[in-house]
């Protein structure tokens, strides 16, 4: 049996073990505000609920190993103690992904993910409209476990306001487990559907994906291609070149003339095969 002595590792090789072997754990996909108002989104799988006379939801941002920097939610719920935390649920789980892209402080992950902002009832923070659960909370407090690359901050959340979708519910009004489809997180790349078990989502790249909110009008808005497929576009550095999407169509002279529903079922096709490249090239022929 391999035994470790935490002090005698670095705390990322640390950090890789913990997560793996704390598995699956659940996702709290937090709304927050900043000091001026402006938005943030972001996951957290340090999560769970630990009370419910008062509801008690606690959630931990850690600080970056790689340089101990603190993450913007963190920032924010110091300085707006309000928070919605979102479920996530399979249909959701590529733009979660793409919105955990470590964007520039201001800029609108609802936006760069393609979610819909859903005004709150009790507080500030915005809800997320493709979330079956949503929780507004206001933050109790706020416990730092130390100072130092990998050390969590509690974010100790009181529920306040708690909506649940219809579709999700059984008939005598309790929440139905497979229905809801929620998903976990796990070590690496790798989550857990509540239906099927393990699977992998990339990590979003290092370099920013160009955002739900920077793809072409009629790719957005398809009524094809779902909530996860553009999460998987948006999560691209930069679109194929006009060049590379013409020698394309040049070898695949089926996909030339299509209808813009016929492209979209295409380049979904090839989603499913993880082929993004593929994939926006199909969107992009003329």
């Amino acid at each position: 049996m391999l035994s470790i002595d935490p002090s005698n590792i670095s705390t990322a090789k640390l950090h890789g073990y913990l997560l793996s072997a704390v598995a699956p754990r659940p996702i709290a996909f937090a709304s927050t505000l900043d000091a001026q108002g402006n938005p943030n989104l972001s996951p957290f799988s340090f999560f769970n609920v630990f009370s419910a006379n008062p509801p008690i939801l606690i959630f931990s941002p850690a600080r970056r190993v790689r340089n101990n920097t603190t993450k913007h939610t963190l920032e924010n719920v110091l300085e707006v103690k309000e928070v919605v935390i979102n479920v996530v649920n399979f249909d959701m789980v590529q733009q979660m992904s793409l919105s955990s892209t470590e964007y520039a402080k201001g800029v609108n992950e609802f936006e760069k993910a393609g979610f819909t902002m859903l005004e709150s009832e009790v507080i500030e923070p915005s809800r997320v409209v493709e979330s079956p659960i949503q929780f507004e909370c206001k933050v109790n407090e706020v416990v730092a476990l130390g100072n130092e690359g990998g050390a969590g901050n509690l974010v100790i959340c009181e529920v306040v306001k708690m909506h649940i979708s219809e579709d999700i519910l059984t008939d005598d009004r309790s929440i139905d487990q497979e229905k809801l489809d929620l998903v976990s997180r796990a070590g690496g790349s790798f989550y857990s559907r509540a239906k099927n078990g393990f699977f992998e989502i990339p990590k979003p790249l290092a370099t920013l994906g160009i955002g739900v909110d920077a793809m072409p009008r009629e790719v957005r808005e398809s009524t094809v291609l779902t909530g996860n497929n553009l999460g998987m576009l948006a999560n691209v550095e930069s679109l194929p070149n006009q060049h590379d999407v013409d020698n394309f169509a040049n070898d695949n002279g089926q996909f030339v003339g299509l209808k813009t529903s016929k492209k979209h079922k295409f380049a979904k096709k090839f989603l499913e095969k993880k082929d993004v490249q593929s994939a926006w090239k199909v969107l992009l022929i003329k």
